[in-house]
């Protein structure tokens, strides 16, 4: 149950994430661990590769690595803010040290859900897009009966 409206959690498997990096190896490594929680995966390594991916496939989320080849993260950021893609929520990522005005200009963006610094944890990855998706993770252990006395 989703804390904040009341509504039922989503199934991780109803919600598509792409994934954009231009380094495929971070790219493995994201993708093993969001199709590992339950999550749909799509990749793109490129800007315009993610521009067109999210017109045509409409991901529920995009994990977008800021530092992209030609079309950089920022303009595929404020192009996703644009009438047909506008309704997407973006994790921004990145392995560039930036100063704290730049992230707090960046997550003040309308399409921004939040600002996460590489290397990324699994698990602050994983709570980030249960956030945004208010989707329920899966029992990762029995639940523990000792609290129920």
């Amino acid at each position: 149950m989703d804390e904040a409206s009341g509504a039922p959690l989503a199934k991780p498997n109803e919600k598509l994430v792409l994934l954009v990096d231009d380094d495929t190896s971070i790219l493995d490594l994201m993708e093993h661990v969001i199709r590992k929680e339950g999550f749909r995966v799509d990749r793109a390594t490129d800007g315009a590769e993610a521009l067109r991916k999210t017109k045509a496939v409409k991901p529920d989320i995009v994990v977008l690595d800021f530092m992209l080849p030609e079309v950089g993260g920022f303009e595929v950021l404020k192009e996703l803010q644009g009438r047909q893609t506008c309704s997407v929520p973006v994790l921004v990522i990145t392995g560039r040290h930036m100063d704290g005005d730049a992230i707090d200009m960046i997550r003040r963006e309308p399409n921004v859900f939040d600002f996460l610094e590489k290397p990324i944890r699994p698990a602050v990855l994983m709570t980030a897009l249960h956030r945004a998706l208010k989707t329920a993770p899966p029992e990762a252990r029995p639940q523990d009966q000792r609290g129920d006395r």
